[in-house]
């Protein structure tokens, strides 16, 4: 196992009937900016909630936050911030929301151009308004972690970035918030977590046996749930336990003292900056090549992954790993969800311009062996039409 050092300063308040602790959770004198996705948080009531439990504060609010969040939509919200002078910022949706909300918390202190955030990748962030979340779709993980992704529209360009002060200082979760959400988002939420559990778990042996078994248990109650979640919109049980495997999925605890690899999402993101592809129908493009096409250098982890979580224990090691990836893309597929460019109309051009994209945001070495090149990436893109 590496050397590590783990830290989670983010108060999880999970449960039935709790976005009213947000009254507890929040300063009473904070002036406040709830912000918030489409038509859906105040449909659903959960907006209603939230101004009620935040009583006589300071309230302003912003909505209209991308599923891919925008730098153009939310420098919007930067100026109502600045112009307002509000202090606290309270994210009402799924990552996408909250990956914004964390732009604007740094951006609205940043002296300098904001793009300059993601350029950096969140290292030139030196302060950030505080962060409260309250999750409405499970999927990213953003609402335990320091990480967020945003996309500039003009020139097609996704990036992520992180920094210790974009941690929520709590996230309310409420399963039951989750009853109305499309079929389609809830296929999508359950892939993001497992390729998020993938990334740091399919690289290579460091003897780091906790960290596994933990990834494999996410792993295993995802496949198990999967059926459930799409089925039973209203099951509190299955939809429980999909939102806590989303959050430890990316909450830094299964990535301790492990290489991590994240080809699957710098890929994905240029796919879903070009052609509007959801960011899990991207990973989902993406992963089952990446893996054929890393076999040899993820043979050990694919053949763990094999034998521990879809229970292949016969044939060779190549058909072992084979069935793993075949297992892999099936899971995805019975959710709806494709595993081939071509299901989306892409082809060669495709390919050509994800490799321009590449090219042109640094990401020529990618993976835990810094070996995906831009001919690796071709190849998986290649083997994913």
């Amino acid at each position: 196992m590496k050397n590590f050092e783990f830290h989670n300063p983010t108060r999880i308040v999970f449960g039935a009937g709790t976005v009213g602790r947000i009254d507890q959770l929040i300063p009473a004198h904070a002036r406040v900016l709830i912000l918030y996705g489409g038509a859906s948080a105040e449909k659903t009531g959960t907006l209603a909630e939230v101004r009620q439990a935040l009583g006589q504060r300071s309230v302003q609010e912003f909505g209209g936050i991308e599923p891919n969040p925008s730098y153009e939509t939310l420098m919007r919200a930067v100026q109502l911030v600045r112009a307002e002078k509000l202090d606290f910022l309270l994210a009402v949706g799924g990552g996408s929301v909250i990956d914004g909300t964390k732009f604007v918390a740094a951006a609205a202190l940043y002296d300098g151009e904001p793009w300059e955030i993601a350029e950096q990748g969140g290292s030139n962030i030196k302060q950030a308004l505080p962060i409260g979340t309250v999750l409405t779709l499970p999927a990213t993980g953003s609402e335990m972690n320091s990480g967020a992704v945003v996309t500039r529209k003009a020139t097609h360009a996704k990036l992520p970035f992180r920094n210790v002060l974009l941690y929520p200082q709590f996230s309310v979760l409420d399963p039951s918030k989750t009853f109305t959400l499309p079929t389609k988002q809830v296929a999508n939420g359950l892939v993001d977590a497992y390729v998020h559990t993938i990334e740091q778990y399919l690289t290579y042996p460091v003897q780091a046996h906790v960290q596994d078994r933990f990834a494999e248990g996410l792993l295993q109650t995802l496949i198990e749930i999967a059926p459930q979640a799409v089925a039973a919109p209203d099951d509190y049980t299955t939809r429980a336990n999909l939102m806590w495997t989303a959050t430890l999925a990316l909450n830094g605890l299964i990535g301790a003292g492990v290489p991590q690899d994240w080809a699957t999402h710098m890929i994905g993101h240029e796919l879903t900056a070009l052609y509007d592809i959801d960011h899990a129908r991207t990973l989902a493009l993406v992963l089952p090549a990446l893996l054929d096409v890393q076999r040899d250098s993820k043979r050990a982890k694919l053949l763990q992954y094999a034998a521990r979580v879809w229970d292949i224990r016969s044939g060779s090691e190549d058909e072992r790993i084979t069935a793993a990836i075949a297992s892999t893309r099936q899971f995805f597929e019975g959710l709806g969800i494709p595993t081939r460019l071509s299901a989306y109309g892409l082809g060669q051009e495709a390919i050509a311009a994800v490799l321009r994209q590449l090219e042109a945001h640094g990401m020529t070495a990618l993976g835990e062996q810094r070996d995906i090149d831009l001919a690796r990436s071709r190849r998986i893109l290649e083997a994913a039409l």
